[in-house]
């Protein structure tokens, strides 16, 4: 082992480089760590900031800890060629927020240390950074609101998430949570029969206001939220040239979810090529033509489409929202039929398509 010793500072190399820093002496990220090290261990220090392309040089860096040391500020673009980086661990500094975006420049990043700072919110594009992180804490700091953007990143539903499913490790306890569904859903979630969510501590904590008494998150026999869920009447509709149809779909959930309507792509072949009005912006938001709530958690919409052109045809996607999270269906439109002249024998298998495939919903029958 080769130890140097430099203002108060402790370097420690070994095969499969690992340098350590510790000690008061030191007051900004070290710039002459070898550009072979594997693992970079900087900690009780006066380090106050994390610039720009802190670490640049150390492209074979996979473990970073930075921890207790006085760090308050972390530039975006801190982690800058830090593609091989596994591990980054930043618990015990002075964070009132986290450069998130900065995380793509660490595709290969696993772990994520944020314990004991100062993090009063999570913004809801964090998820879009963390799609691949498996341990994150988020453990003694000051936050009260998860975004359910992040919910829907922790709890996949069936279908939505492919390839390899790993557990996540989460910690969320000793933080000022107000009593919201997110929050509740996230324990409830964590303790159902297979759950891939594992919480650090179980004893969460929250409050009907930031300065209000503190009660025991209620689990899954109390969860006072339910996810959300929507289902199309059906999920394949045909449908002739010129004719009306009504796409209809419903959605169940606490808080009483708000629908969307979106068409996200249309058929190839459809249309006529290489002629600009012909070119539909996707994806598109449509107005619905009716949307109901007969109760407490139930919301039925339905779009009205008349006189069909093959333009029409294409996905139709239903988007339902609430506090708890996001949840879809899509429905595909077949338009179907004969423009100008056509063999008798082709207008006969488009009646029997019709006749099988299509379902025309009423506005009176639902």
């Amino acid at each position: 082992m080769h130890v140097v010793y430099v203002y108060g500072t402790f370097y420690l190399f070994q095969s499969a480089r690992w340098v350590q820093c510790r000690g008061p002496g030191l007051r900004y990220i070290p710039a002459n760590a070898p550009a072979d090290t594997v693992r970079l261990r900087l900690e009780n220090t006066l380090v106050s900031r994390v610039p720009r392309a802190a670490f640049y040089n150390l492209s074979q860096l996979r473990f970073l800890w930075l921890t207790y040391n006085c760090i308050t500020s972390v530039h975006p673009s801190s982690f800058l060629n830090l593609r091989s980086l596994h591990e980054l661990r930043l618990d015990g500094n002075l964070l009132s927020a986290f450069p998130w975006e900065g995380l793509r420049d660490a595709p290969l990043l696993r772990t994520l240390g944020l314990h004991n700072n100062r993090l009063s919110s999570l913004p809801a594009q964090a998820a879009l950074f963390l799609p691949n992180v498996t341990y994150l804490d988020l453990s003694s700091n000051r936050l009260t609101m998860l975004p359910a953007e992040l919910l829907n990143l922790w709890f996949p539903r069936t279908g939505r998430e492919g390839g390899l499913v790993k557990i996540k490790i989460l910690g969320l306890h000793d933080n000022p949570w107000l009593c919201k569904c997110e929050i509740s859903m996230v324990r409830s979630l964590s303790m159902s029969l297979g759950s891939l969510v594992v919480l650090i501590d179980q004893m969460l904590t929250c409050s009907k206001s930031i300065d209000g008494p503190t009660v025991e998150v209620p689990g899954k026999e109390a969860s006072h939220c339910i996810r959300l869920s929507v289902k199309p009447a059906a999920t394949t509709v045909i449908s002739s040239l010129g004719s009306n149809v009504i796409l209809r779909c419903d959605a169940t959930g606490f808080p009483t979810p708000t629908l969307t309507w979106i068409k996200t792509s249309t058929y190839s072949g459809c249309c006529p090529p290489d002629t600009p009005e012909n070119i539909e912006p996707l994806p598109k938001n449509l107005k619905s033509f009716l949307q109901v709530s007969p109760g407490v958690g139930l919301r039925w919409s339905v779009i009205s489409l008349s006189g069909l052109s093959l333009r029409d045809a294409g996905e139709y996607r239903c988007q339902a929202r609430n506090t708890a999270g996001i949840a879809e269906a899509n429905i595909k439109l077949k338009v179907v039929g004969v423009i100008g002249g056509a063999h008798p024998t082709t207008n006969k298998l488009v009646q029997a398509q019709l006749k099988t495939s299509f379902k025309l919903y009423r506005p009176d029958t639902i």
